[in-house]
């Protein structure tokens, strides 16, 4: 099971007193840091409701030797004006926050950002661009996951880190204790709430994606925010969600 986004190694940078030589070092270890980059996963993901599309999810996952980098904007598709986000969330090699940032820029103006502070982690936010900054601390360790409202890939991340903390692989094939709920602790910055979740591994199933039969392992994902259902391929890449109560499908394109 490849699960690199998670496994990093260390970089180690040369400092040199010239500022020549500085200034050389510099652009060495960033031509350095810049090949050992790897894109782990990107794309789009189509939001459906009623087997309409009304919204896009394009995002990126890229690792490197200081750890991984998950972008994403979300946009909708509607007559009256698109509503667009964006997110970007940086992990260590071991999967803790090191910053989440959030932005909207349509219709609205409102961002926000989570980082550790003092152990714990903490958000600072402004609901308009014009507003000052408001603060919420959250006892939360940085190894809370991130899942907030409308950026679906981390959801992928979660799954990743519940497939390395829960399940194993023996001759090449994925092992996961099945129907047997994995608890982690989650953060919705958009909402500025704390969400417990859980993981529930029901094994494979077939599913239609773009009109075509597919094989896929099922994670069901449950939360006092809502029960979304989960597929995932050999890749361990999500191919699908399903929210269960409100039937909005959210599909890899």
């Amino acid at each position: 099971m490849k699960l690199s986004v998670l496994r990093f190694a260390v970089l180690i940078c040369l400092l040199t007193i010239a500022a020549s030589s500085f200034a050389k070092d510099k652009q060495n270890a960033k031509a350095k840091e810049d090949s050992s980059s790897k894109t782990v996963d990107s794309g789009s993901f189509g939001i459906f409701q009623n087997e309409k599309r009304v919204a896009t999810e394009t995002f990126s996952i890229v690792q490197n030797s200081h750890g991984s980098v998950a972008k994403s904007e979300f946009k909708t598709e509607s007559t009256a004006g698109d509503a667009v986000q964006s997110s970007e969330l940086d992990l260590t090699p071991n999967g803790e926050i090191v910053r989440y940032a959030w932005k909207e820029t349509s219709p609205g103006s409102a961002e926000a950002s989570v980082a550790p502070s003092n152990d714990f982690l903490t958000e600072h936010y402004r609901d308009t661009g014009d507003t000052k900054e408001q603060e919420k601390p959250f006892l939360l360790p940085a190894s809370t996951s991130i899942l907030d409202d409308y950026f679906f890939i981390q959801r992928e991340i979660l799954v990743w880190k519940y497939l390395a903390t829960s399940c194993k692989t023996q001759k090449g094939i994925l092992q996961c204790p099945l129907k047997q709920e994995t608890k982690f602790g989650a953060l919705n910055a958009h909402s500025r709430i704390s969400i417990p979740v859980s993981l529930t591994f029901l094994g494979p199933d077939e599913v239609t994606i773009h009109g075509a039969q597919e094989k896929l392992s099922k994670i069901d994902l449950k939360s006092d925010s809502g029960d979304w259902s989960m597929w995932v391929n050999e890749q361990f890449k999500l191919i699908r969600i399903l929210d269960v109560e409100t039937g909005t499908e959210i599909v890899r394109d």
